[in-house]
């Protein structure tokens, strides 16, 4: 059903990029088809935007159709509400919501508070972190010893992170695995297991072990691999013995 476009100021952004110029095709053409499937006359309709017409639709223009470019400047087109032609051409343009977007700034404006409420909490998390937590994250997240750094350093590499990845950090610090992985992470900085063959082998370590544990999937992040096998049935006996090791 063709929909009434409300007459306002608008303006219309591309979604990809800011060049200095960017043309819009503003014209039915069969190596461009611009069409519009009309739902009530159950056909295509083609579209032209011309400045001295009533309609974006060619069905309903004369003979006198004067075509213009339609030109983004530095990423953007203003359109005035004087010109609402351009705006129900935009309205049913086959790239609108792939090449170009209308600027809705309420819509932004919300999207942007979201964005600064999940950094806020991320912060107030990070900021309320124990030395205990700061380590586990540590080495979690970023692969790193926590005794090769000064405290200060951990806390403010945490907080950086935070900041910059508000909802990865939420979810890593949510997550139930946390402790379960920096356990496993310990492991290793322990050496009682080891990674073989380019990290495709997981081996034992232990005084008393020296086999091989594990192999790890192509694609597969090997803590991750080596967490779930550890919390599996088949791995808590050798779960049992590692932490034995390290007590």
């Amino acid at each position: 059903m063709k929909q009434k476009i409300i007459s306002t100021d608008k303006i219309y952004k591309l979604k990809s990029g800011t060049p200095l110029s960017y043309t819009l095709a503003s014209r039915n053409h069969p190596r461009f088809p611009l069409l519009w499937f009309d739902e009530d006359k159950n056909i295509n309709r083609p579209l032209r935007y011309s400045v001295n017409q009533k309609s974006p639709f060619e069905d309903e223009q004369d003979g006198t159709a004067i075509v213009e470019p339609i030109i983004f400047e530095d990423g953007l087109l203003r359109v005035p509400r004087t010109n609402p032609v351009l705006q129900e051409f935009l309205y049913y343009h086959p790239l609108k919501s792939v090449v170009f977007e209308e600027v809705d700034k309420e819509k932004d404006a919300a999207a942007e508070m979201e964005d600064l409420n999940y950094e806020v909490d991320a912060l107030v998390e990070a900021r309320q972190l124990t030395i205990e937590q700061l380590e586990t994250l540590t080495r979690v997240m970023f692969g790193k010893d926590p005794s090769t750094v000064s405290t200060a350093e951990l806390k403010r590499d945490i907080l950086v992170f935070a900041k910059l990845n508000p909802i990865e950090f939420l979810n890593v610090v949510n997550d139930p695995m946390l402790k379960f992985q920096d356990k496993v992470r310990q492991f290793f900085e322990n050496r009682l297991l080891q990674f073989r063959n380019n990290e495709k082998e997981v081996w034992y370590n232990t005084p008393t072990n020296k086999k091989k544990m594990m192999s790890i999937a192509f694609g597969e992040d090997p803590y991750e691999a080596v967490s779930l096998y550890l919390k599996s049935d088949e791995g808590i006996e050798a779960m049992k013995m590692l932490e034995l090791s390290m007590a």
